[in-house]
């Protein structure tokens, strides 16, 4: 994926700097060219790269800065503002409410991805407690309504469209009254690919827009066309009242950065960018989080929230319990092994933790990762309550190994790389023995009142040395954003 080479070239340029025994002109400026070679080889435009470069050089004053400050922060800090400058556009998009019908009408180029990426748009609504549903007002292309209702079934979302009405405009109106009758509170209208020389096109995209009145239109771009996304969003916007732009197709071009930029440059709010073509290969585009995860700094907040998600609010405290008493057993590796599946791709969770880049998991190894935990749950359900229940390693003899094995259908090799992976696990996991787990009533009291200080007192003293001590936790909870945040990780927090 060409964003996480962006990511690890850049992490890279600013960690040779880092290197540099004396940060002088010279460091920074082979930093900068080497950023800046990133960036124009990512198809970003040169007048925006080279302005980026300037306006660093003007904040960075190596003259200037007295001898106690931290050159390396301060040259990391405007390096994060300056692209996130260039990859913001400065206005906020509409945000569907919850319980209030919202109508979301999808326009776009022909094969930018429109027909998927509504349902994925739908499916990550639904995930959060939306109830949405799909109109298929495309009646240009042959076969388009088949692959919504193909979709959409896979999602178990309800849709609308008809194989005999021609009229777009007819089928649009149709849908969007029958799931306000139904309640629906996201209603999806996917319209016919146009581009923008065609005129008959867009003036039936108006009509559709008119007769449905959406209060968002969501203008879809496959990123493969880079600079030329300007032009082409801006003579969108033209027709019809494009408030937020969906970036298709980052999983493999260059042009990916192109695309970012150049959309933010006609004002337009990227709200989210498709990574793949999977369902859950789907990603809010919140800049700062972009830009941080771009650079090898993580996103705690994105990885709270993934959290949040797979492990249910009632499962927290009790997870917790099992982290404090440090008993991990097979069991407990299984449900850690269905949450990890459960949030999604690999890579893109793992960009989220900070000191990794989602260029340390590539593509293929990420596949290859995912089919290692789904074989190693294969075997773990070859075996008995007791071998699951147990945390004595001893209890594995090789006549319940063989067992295993052949009830999985795996080999005694796989079984035992199984049991060291599992090994691996309980060492770690035994040092988080001793968490002290706040009472009910403490929670939300210590969740307001969260520094460093009462931090450290809550974790085991094994994990905080781990961190980097005192000074190790203050940098992750600034990173964090908030102790509400980090009371999160630990099941707390105000409901």
């Amino acid at each position: 994926m060409v964003l996480a080479e962006l990511g690890g070239s850049i992490s890279r340029a600013i960690q040779q700097m880092s290197n540099a025994t004396i940060i002088d002109e010279k460091a920074l400026n082979d930093c900068l060219n080497e950023i800046t070679r990133a960036l124009l080889q990512s198809d970003i435009q040169f007048k925006l790269v080279r302005d980026m470069q300037t306006n660093i050089k003007k904040i960075v004053n190596l003259d200037d800065l007295a001898a106690g400050h931290n050159k390396r922060k301060i040259i990391q800090q405007a390096i994060f503002n300056e692209l996130c400058k260039m990859l913001d556009p400065g206005k906020p998009s509409f945000t569907p409410k919850k319980g209030k019908t919202s109508v979301v009408m999808f326009v776009g180029l022909q094969g930018s991805g429109k027909t998927t990426t509504c349902t994925k748009y739908a499916y990550y609504h639904q995930k959060k407690g939306w109830k949405p549903a799909l109109v298929c007002a495309d009646t240009f292309r042959a076969g388009a309504f088949d692959q919504l209702k193909q979709n959409a079934t896979k999602a178990k979302i309800p849709f609308y469209g008809s194989y005999m009405e021609s009229d777009p405009v007819k089928i649009a109106v149709e849908g969007v009254e029958r799931f306000k009758k139904e309640n629906c509170d996201l209603i999806i209208v996917d319209t016919s690919g146009r581009h923008k020389q065609e005129a008959a096109l867009f003036e039936e995209m108006r009509q559709v827009a008119e007769a449905t009145k959406p209060d968002l239109v969501i203008f879809v771009m496959d990123s493969s066309i880079g600079q030329a996304a300007f032009d082409q969003a801006q003579a969108f916007k033209q027709s019809v009242a494009v408030g937020a732009v969906i970036v298709t197709k980052m999983d493999g071009h260059a042009k990916g950065g192109g695309a970012l930029s150049a959309v933010a440059a006609t004002k337009s709010p990227v709200i989210f960018i498709g990574t793949g073509e999977h369902m859950d290969e789907f990603e809010v585009f919140d800049v700062k989080p972009f830009v941080s995860r771009l650079l090898g700094m993580g996103d705690w907040s994105g990885f709270m929230d993934k959290i949040h998600e797979v492990v249910p609010m009632d499962q927290q405290p009790e997870l917790l319990q099992k982290l404090s008493e440090g008993n991990f057993t097979l069991r407990i590796m299984y449900e850690q092994f269905q949450n990890i599946l459960k949030m999604g791709p690999i890579g893109q969770v793992f960009s989220m933790l900070p000191g990794f880049s989602s260029e340390l998991m590539p593509k293929g190894r990420e596949k290859e990762s995912q089919a290692k935990i789904k074989r190693y749950m294969t075997m773990m359900d070859s075996m008995t309550n007791e071998e699951l229940d147990s945390s004595n390693p001893k209890l594995m003899n090789e006549s319940r190994i063989m067992r295993i094995a052949r009830g999985s259908g795996r080999s005694v090799r796989d079984v035992m790389e199984m049991l060291e992976e599992y090994k691996r696990l309980a060492k770690i996991w035994s040092k988080m023995k001793g968490l002290k787990i706040p009472k009910k009533g403490e929670m939300s009291a210590l969740s307001r009142n969260m520094n460093a200080q009462h931090m450290s007192k809550v974790l085991p003293p094994q994990m905080l040395k781990q961190i980097g001590g005192m000074g190790g936790l203050q940098n992750l909870m600034k990173q964090m954003g908030s102790g509400k945040d980090m009371m999160g990780m630990f099941g707390g927090g105000d409901k």
